[in-house]
């Protein structure tokens, strides 16, 4: 589904309690810079502001147990062939392991036979805009997925659909395999872990601003200089929910061993500096302030 701009005119750490359980009636839910209610998608809490720089806003479902389940949505930039953000959510559905993504060799899915991952032009967006197997092939760098793989095994579909080029950005082969993966594997441990949240927001990105690409490959696709995640998690607690955040800002290069994950974190609105992306916006602002503001990786286990 792509959803055009229609309206008019982080690595940190943060933890706060909300005064409220935020399924409810909040005595103060002002927020100045929410996103408009027109753009479907855009109030979810993962989605970051829709603002003048976003793209062409496209959404990703699929049918899970008779229910359509939103896989990940995506801030599509056709000047980089590149996008801007990838933002979805762990929850216990999403966050369920029903698929095997070794099981791609023989399988059929998306009307045809596949012999091995099923990387692929993302069909929602039209030719010409979006990227192509041919602009990696040679070109010295991996496809590196930004929503994982391994993020969406809860069905064949949800998986299959990771492998779509817009969800795919030019990673040296180290970096993707070891040090990005090492992180990634860290949220994938908080978004499978139900004790540890309800619900845990995710965006990733790697930087497509002009001052933050490394150069360009095939047909203009950007190679970012800089990758990043900003993670909001919500979980109920002493009768209410609670809130924390963290981000990442990693610099995309080799590394002769992979540094602590703790010192690529910053704050939430460190890394919107950054970045120039206002990430969890649709929070009401007495929660989205304190939480932004803080840094403290303890709250944050395994890290």
């Amino acid at each position: 589904m792509n959803i055009k701009k229609t309206f008019i005119p982080l690595l940190a750490l943060a933890f706060l309690t909300a005064c409220n359980n935020d399924d409810d009636a909040a005595s103060d839910n002002t927020n100045e810079n929410a996103n408009p209610s027109v753009i479907p998608e855009a109030l979810n809490l993962e989605t970051p502001r829709i603002d003048d720089e976003a793209g062409d806003i496209y959404a990703h479902y699929v049918t899970y147990n008779g229910q359509r389940v939103l896989n990940y949505t995506l801030d599509w930039h056709p000047e980089k062939k590149h996008s801007r953000w990838v933002a979805f959510v762990f929850t216990n559905t999403t966050g369920s392991v029903n698929w095997d993504r070794d099981n791609w060799r023989g399988a059929y899915w998306n009307g045809q036979t596949w012999e091995g991952d099923p990387f692929q032009p993302d069909p929602d967006i039209p030719a010409g805009e979006r990227s192509e197997l041919s602009d990696f092939r040679g070109s010295g760098y991996q496809r590196g997925h930004l929503c994982a793989s391994a993020d969406r095994l809860f069905s064949q579909d949800a998986n299959g659909q990771t492998f779509y080029l817009s969800n795919m950005s030019p990673q040296i082969g180290s970096f993707n395999t070891t040090d990005w993966a090492e992180l990634e594997t860290q949220v994938r441990n908080w978004g499978r872990n139900s004790s540890f949240r309800d619900t845990l927001f995710v965006v990733k990105g790697g930087t497509i601003r002009d001052d933050q690409v490394q150069g360009r490959i095939g047909s203009g696709v950007a190679v970012p200089r800089y990758y990043f995640m900003a993670l909001l998690c919500k979980k109920f607690s002493g009768g209410q929910n609670t809130y924390k955040a963290i981000g990442f800002w990693v610099e995309h290069r080799r590394y002769s061993s992979t540094p602590s994950l703790r010192s690529w974190a910053v704050s939430i609105d460190s890394l919107e500096e950054l970045t120039g992306i206002d990430f969890f916006c649709n929070l009401p602002d007495r929660i989205e302030v304190p939480v932004e503001q803080t840094c403290n990786p303890d709250n944050w286990t395994g890290l």
